[in-house]
Order: C-alpha cells, then structure tokens, then sequence
C-alpha cells in the first residue's frame, strides 16, 4: 500500500469501512513536516504564550456558557428543570466539579490531543448521573474485530476497559473513530517559536551585544590571550551604552548575526500569527494588534470567531452530549443546547431596538423581553401585540382609527 492510498483509507475513501477497522486507533502524524522535530508537551506548550492565550480564550468562552436541556413535546419545547438531565448538564456533572470546571477539562484536552473523554456513570436504567473527565495522553482506543470499540484507561499503574456506551468521546477534525491531535501536528510551528523565543533571552540576556573576536596583529602568548580576554570582558559588562576603547592595533569583528539581520521581531510576529492559525483563534484577540483597527473592525472580527470556531465547537460538543450521555429514549423527549444568548449579547440600546421591533410586529410579548434582561413580569405583559396602523393595502381607507374592531365595523357598513 503506497503513502496516499494510505491516507485515503485512514479518511475513510476506499478500503473497508471505518467501523470495521480492527487495532488500536492512533491520532499522531505517522512523519513529521521536518524531520528530527522533538515533540512537545502540554507543559512545554502552554509556557508560549500565545498557546496559553488562545487556549485559555476557547476555555474560558465555551465552558462559561451554559447547557440548557428542553423538554420536547408537540413540536414545541420547555426548559426541562425537573429532568436528571438538567442537574447533570446544567447544575453539577459530578460531585467535585461545577460545570465551568468539568468543560475547562475537556476542552484543553480536546484542543491539544484532538480528543476529549469522560467516563459516564449510570444507573441501573442506563439514565447518566455523573461525568468524569479523563486525560486524554491515558486514553487507548480499539476496535475489535466484531466493530466494538473498547477504551483502555491507565491510571495508577491499574487499565480499566471502558465500554463505548460508559465514554463521553469528544473529536476534533480526524477520520471519524479519533480526532488528530494538534499538538503533534504543530511541534514544527512550537519548535520554531521556541527557538525565537530562546534567541531572544540570549540577546536580552547579553545586553544585546553580538558576539565578536578580537583581532591584533602581533602573535600573543598564551597567558597574554588570557588576560586580554579577561580585560576585554569586564570592560563589556555592565551599562551597554558605554563607549569601548581598544589599544594598538587591535579591531573587533562581529560573528554572529545581528537582531535585525536575523529579523526576529517579525520572526516571532509571524509565530503569533502561525499558533493562532493552529488554534482558529484571531490574532487580535490574544494581544496581537500591529495590525489591526479597533472599533467596528474587532467586532466584525469577533462575530467572524464565533461563526469559524465557537459555533462549530459548540455543535461538535451537542451533538457528542446527544449521541453519547443521552439514552434512546431521552433523546426523543429532550435535547441540549449550549446557550450562545449572553456571547452575542449586544449593548443596551441594540437590545431595546431589537425589543421594540419584535413586540410591535407580535414576535415576542413584553415579558419575554423583560425575561432577557433580567426583569421580573408585569401583568398584561403576556399578550402578543401588533402596530395597528400596518394594513394591506387593499383595506386603506377603511379602518377607523379607534383600533380594536373598527376594520370590522367599517367592513360591515
């Protein structure tokens, strides 16, 4: 089998199908871009700090936003307070973690290994009541012959084997059975910022002077080479803004690149930019501004970012939650959403035009826009109204303007 034929088959073109591939399923790159490339820990990873900052704004904006679970029923659906699914998505998914934490866990799994587990515990109903994240560097997946799919999980030197229905499974983009892991597929791009990362301490830390020899034009002898090595680098140390006096003859010559030469303000810029392109998250949003307007230019920016990367996120997570922790039969009476209402969130007065607009064309009643913004319900507030100057046109000229009836009573005149 040839290296594309390979790779048409792990995406599932050709071969057998996915479900019935038998083995331990792996989420790495089988060659690297470069070769020799170290691989790079989470710990490694997350000490760049435009990883920690794209990875802490994903984080922070999907885990705070919170899972509401309907009741469905005649086409129309309730918030489904009462059900065990509400307690378990909304309120607690187990009994040490709240919810920002649980899915704080998951996500950076899922951003770095591609893959994200948590054990399901269940009752003897099957309905779920607890969900515990697992890493995901302790996670082995395997299809067995029969199609099965079986999680092994090492923990304290013990392997649990995990039945598929007992594993919340998460993927990122990947053949279907596992998502790729993005730490592996990007040790190239973290390689090359650390290496300007470590080039940068080096200049900083040596006051930015390159390095150099000293050249004279007499033969020195040994303990001479010394001393004047040794005079020479106490001169350089301490203020760099000193001036340098060099006797006789000698000259000093750089050897190394200079910063600029080397271009390392873009080099490290251009960093920013490849981290962030790994991450799906826009530059502007971790710091990185140097090129970027503010105003209306970031918000259209930010509606790009949650539309590209949150939004699919969000959908990826609802989708696992239904197929994975629901049961069969409470995927037919309920369903779980993540409410985006609070991110897209607009200012006050966009709010109230937007509310004004919807009660005067009977879209929404006066208390379901209270409800928005936190207010409590007043009495009528409930009706469902409606401008009563907006007629056809056919009818022009025979309302009265008393409202209620009135196009009634002009009819039956």
């Amino acid at each position: 089998m040839n290296f594309i034929t390979s790779i048409f088959r792990w995406f599932g073109f050709g071969g057998r199908a996915l479900s019935n591939i038998p083995g331990k399923q792996d989420s790495r790159p089988s060659n690297s871009l470069i070769e020799d490339t170290p691989a790079v820990s989470v710990d490694a990873a997350l000490q760049i700090s435009t990883v920690w900052g794209c990875v802490s704004l994903l984080a922070r904006v999907i885990s705070t936003l919170p899972i509401m679970v309907y009741a469905q029923k005649d086409g129309m659906r309730d918030l489904a307070r009462d059900s065990s699914l509400w307690q378990l998505l909304h309120e607690s998914p187990n009994a040490r973690m709240t919810p920002v934490e649980f899915w704080t866990a998951m996500i950076l799994n899922l951003l770095f290994r591609g893959n994200a587990y948590a054990r399901i515990d269940r009752s003897s109903n099957g309905e779920p009541y607890s969900l515990w994240p697992m890493p995901a560097d302790q996670i082995e997946m395997d299809i067995l012959k029969d199609g099965t799919a079986v999680y092994y999980y090492s923990i304290g030197g013990d392997v649990a084997a995990l039945a598929e229905d007992s594993v919340l499974h998460i993927k990122e983009m990947g053949n279907g059975i596992t998502g790729l892991s993005r730490l592996d597929y990007m040790k190239a791009t973290t390689a090359e910022v650390k290496s300007s990362q470590s080039a940068a301490n080096k200049m900083f830390a040596s006051g930015g002077k390159p390095t150099g020899v000293l050249m004279v034009d007499n033969l020195l002898s040994k303990e001479q080479r010394e001393k004047l090595k040794q005079n020479f680098a106490e001169m350089a140390e301490g203020n760099t803004s000193r001036l340098y006096i060099l006797e006789a003859s000698m000259k000093y010559q750089q050897i190394n690149i200079s910063p600029e030469d080397m271009q390392l303000l873009e080099t490290r810029n251009f960093g920013v930019e490849e981290i962030c392109r790994w991450f799906g998250v826009p530059s502007v949003l971790v710091n990185q501004n140097s090129a970027t307007t503010w105003g209306s230019g970031v918000k259209e920016i930010i509606d790009g970012f949650f539309k590209t990367t949150v939004g699919p996120a969000l959908v990826n997570f609802q989708q696992a939650i239904r197929k994975r922790v629901m049961t069969s039969s409470q995927r037919v009476r309920f369903t779980a959403e993540f409410n985006a209402d609070a991110l897209l969130r607009a200012n006050i007065k966009d709010r109230m035009e937007v509310y004004a607009k919807a009660v005067q064309n009977g879209l929404k009643t006066r208390n379901e826009c209270r409800q928005l913004e936190n207010d409590p319900p007043k009495d009528g507030g409930d009706e469902l109204t409606a401008q009563t100057n907006l007629a056809p046109l056919n009818m022009l000229g025979k309302i009265k303007p008393g409202g209620g009836n009135a196009t009634e009573n002009t009819i039956a005149q």
